[in-house]
């Protein structure tokens, strides 16, 4: 193995955590620099890992000779902001999802890396775990015959109950779908291919929500987003996907996503975690949970990154890549625009399926 990917983190909230989490046990990158705009944020992550340091700005921190690639933690609405800045100085990016808030911003970042021979990844790389990978060994190896329609539901009654600071969550670039929906459409993808039909209805059904705890509870705060998106996505393979993300939703028993197929369903862990058990039915038995039998084993939040700067070493694609992104952003933005304008529509981009994660045999 050669020298570790050298990454610099801009973004120390929530999600930092569990990145670093990951980052502390991954041999093929190790985390250098940190800038937040909070510096108690950053010096609390730069903490957990020796040798890494705080930085005070995005400029500084991108232009660092100990810095290879970016790890880009913001929020949604400046992802393609910071992204920018990095690859204008020759920085590969891996950064949370959404990749951007707009195509255009998305496209004009996908140019700049090709015109550098530079790489960029994006979350969710949860789909490169054992169970989305399990599941797609199973609709490769045909269990279910020829794959013809799917679910997917993520209900919750709103980020707000949990979450310190939730305002970005209901502001242009969040909502259910713009948030919770790259997850299952990555996996939709890599289940079922690129998708390039839509059909959308979309409610926003309070004007306001209110900040459910910590030092800001009671507080409330103006819905700038739709909070309940429903949908049918059609793939180019033909199959059906019935789509549905909520922020309005107490409880529901509905399952994260399911495939079915001529031959059998599956039904599919939650694609917001890594693992999970996939589970097989087939006509005349039972439903049966099926052996692992694909993925990264053990994979935590930065799995992806690891898996792009293995494959800068190796001179492969990597699988949680922009292309992907690119696509799963069209297919949440058309979704949006078809409810808007009350019909069908194309989905204009495509991307190939990522390379399945396979196991030694």
């Amino acid at each position: 193995m050669g020298e570790p990917l050298r990454i610099g983190m801009v973004g120390a909230g929530k999600i930092s955590g569990a990145y670093l989490d990951t980052l502390e046990r991954l041999a093929n990158v190790t985390l250098t620099a940190v800038t937040d705009l909070d510096p108690s944020r950053a010096e609390a992550a730069a903490a957990r890992v020796p040798g890494a340091e705080v930085v005070g700005s995005v400029a500084d921190l991108v232009v660092r000779s100990d810095v290879d690639a970016v790890l880009n933690l913001t929020i949604p609405a400046v992802h393609a902001e910071v992204a920018r800045v990095a690859l204008a100085v020759g920085k590969h990016v891996y950064g949370e999802k959404p990749l951007s808030t707009t195509r255009e911003e998305a496209d004009a970042l996908l140019a700049a890396a090709g015109a550098d021979g530079l790489r960029i990844g994006c979350a969710p790389d949860t789909v490169l775990g054992t169970g989305v990978q399990t599941a797609r060994k199973a609709v490769d190896d045909g269990l279910i015959g020829t794959p013809v329609a799917a679910t997917a539901f993520m209900t919750t009654a709103g980020h707000e109950r949990w979450h310190p600071d939730p305002e970005f969550y209901y502001r242009p670039g969040g909502g259910p779908l713009l948030d919770m929906g790259p997850y299952y459409l990555s996996a939709l993808v890599h289940l079922l291919g690129p998708v390039v039909q839509v059909t959308g209805a979309a409610s926003r059904p309070r004007a306001e929500r209110e900040i459910g705890g910590g030092p800001r509870a009671g507080e409330r705060f103006a819905v700038e987003v739709d909070t309940h998106v429903t949908g049918v996505l059609r793939h180019a393979n033909g199959a059906l996907t019935t789509l549905m993300m909520s922020f309005d939703i107490h409880a529901a028993r509905l399952p994260r996503i399911e495939v079915h197929g001529t031959g059998g369903s599956l039904s599919v862990p939650d694609p917001n975690g890594f693992d999970g058990p996939v589970e097989l039915h087939r006509p005349g038995a039972e439903w049966e949970t099926l052996p692992v039998s694909a993925g990264y084993t053990g994979a935590g939040r930065g799995t992806g990154l690891a898996d792009l700067a293995e494959a800068v070493a190796g001179g492969r694609p990597h699988r949680a890549s922009a292309e992907l992104a690119r696509h799963v952003l069209d297919i949440m933005l058309t979704l949006l625009d078809s409810a808007r304008e009350g019909r069908a529509l194309p989905v204009e981009s495509s991307c190939a399926r990522p390379e399945p994660v396979s196991r030694p045999a």
